[in-house]
């Protein structure tokens, strides 16, 4: 058997899980003495209420290393296959745990795969990997394939604050401030050919310019249409609404289900109101 795994950061929803037969991962958040487990003990909604609302800044962790050791030594017993996809090694220790606890176990049948990306994009690669195990593929082609599919997986996003990046300290009190008072929307991006490190690339005076920044990325990037678009959201829809139906007017189809709430992990990070694009390039 081949087991697909992947952490919080990949935002599915529960049942979206057990419908898939995807082990699940939660990453760890806490407030202050309040640790919680990402979409186990404390929902998306409870944590953007909770971080709007806070004297005490978020902090995120990798899941529990017993996880890992639970996982990797039971498909040993087994001789199941393993395919675990974390968020990219370049924004959290998930996967360098991932790969130390592995070489303990001494296992060829577990596949780490440094996703290069997060949220919405490590969704596309998980729903890559289930396709394929569901149509019969051992591990071993299943983790070329997302190797491959990783290296065009995209994610353009429209922050509506910088308050955020700078409480947790990836941005200078003076650029902050700059950027408040400029009414400043930036875009960050995160991909391959990024190292799959989450970087500014644009800055825009509004967030209708910000989306019109993203939507022309399709015109640079084209999309591959074997793979959804996800436009993703943090705590209100009404920013990844504005992002879809500029995407609609330039004929992509985007259905209710491929808007998706972005959790804990990347949210602490991002803050509120942002909305957000992953898709799979040509």
């Amino acid at each position: 058997m081949v087991i697909i795994a992947t952490d919080s950061a990949a935002d599915f929803e529960m049942p979206e899980l057990q419908k898939m037969n995807v082990t699940y991962l939660p990453m760890s958040v806490s407030f202050g003495e309040d640790n919680y487990l990402e979409n186990i003990s404390i929902s998306k909604e409870e944590f953007f209420e909770r971080l709007k609302t806070d004297e005490n800044f978020p902090k995120t962790s990798q899941p529990a290393p017993a996880l890992f050791e639970d996982l990797f030594s039971k498909a040993k017993e087994n001789r199941d296959e393993v395919i675990y996809i974390p968020l990219s090694k370049a924004l959290s220790g998930d996967y360098q745990t991932a790969m130390s606890i592995a070489n303990t176990i001494d296992y060829d049948g577990i596949y780490i795969i440094d996703s290069f990306t997060c949220t919405g994009g490590q969704r596309l690669l998980v729903e890559k990997a289930v396709k394929m195990r569901d149509e019969g593929c051992d591990g071993k082609t299943i983790a070329d394939a997302i190797n491959e599919l990783k290296k065009r997986t995209v994610i353009y996003t429209a922050m509506d604050t910088l308050e955020y990046l700078y409480k947790n300290g990836r941005l200078s009190n003076a650029a902050y401030y700059i950027a408040q008072l400029g009414h400043i929307k930036p875009i960050m991006h995160c991909a391959y050919d990024g190292e799959g490190k989450a970087e500014i690339v644009s800055k825009h005076i509004g967030l209708n310019k910000a989306i019109k920044y993203i939507v022309d990325r399709f015109e640079t990037e084209k999309q591959d249409p074997e793979y959804p678009i996800y436009v993703m959201y943090t705590y209100d829809k009404k920013n990844a609404y504005k992002l879809a139906e500029k995407l609609r007017e330039k004929g992509f189809d985007i259905k209710e289900e491929q808007l998706i709430p972005v959790g804990a992990t990347v949210g602490a990070h991002i803050g509120p109101y942002a909305c957000a694009v992953a898709y799979v390039k040509q």
